[in-house]
């Protein structure tokens, strides 16, 4: 029974996360051959202020990246 988590910063729509399961699900039934109803994917969404990158919290990373 795989189990996928996807942590993503906040903000992708119902039809991207919807997507992401169905592609990830097809992935381990193409690669594994696992059986879809065995799978389960949880996307968790992580707001940029929780999330760290290059020493930075993603929002903070951000602003510097558009000055």
């Amino acid at each position: 029974m795989p189990y996928v988590n996807i942590q993503i910063t906040r903000g992708a729509t119902r039809e991207q996360k919807a997507e992401l399961v169905k592609d990830t699900t097809a992935s381990l039934v193409r690669v594994l051959g696992k059986q879809p109803e065995h799978i389960h994917v949880v996307i968790q969404e992580i707001a940029e202020e929780d999330w760290g990158y290059a020493g930075l919290l993603t929002d903070e990373w951000k602003q510097q990246q558009s000055k």
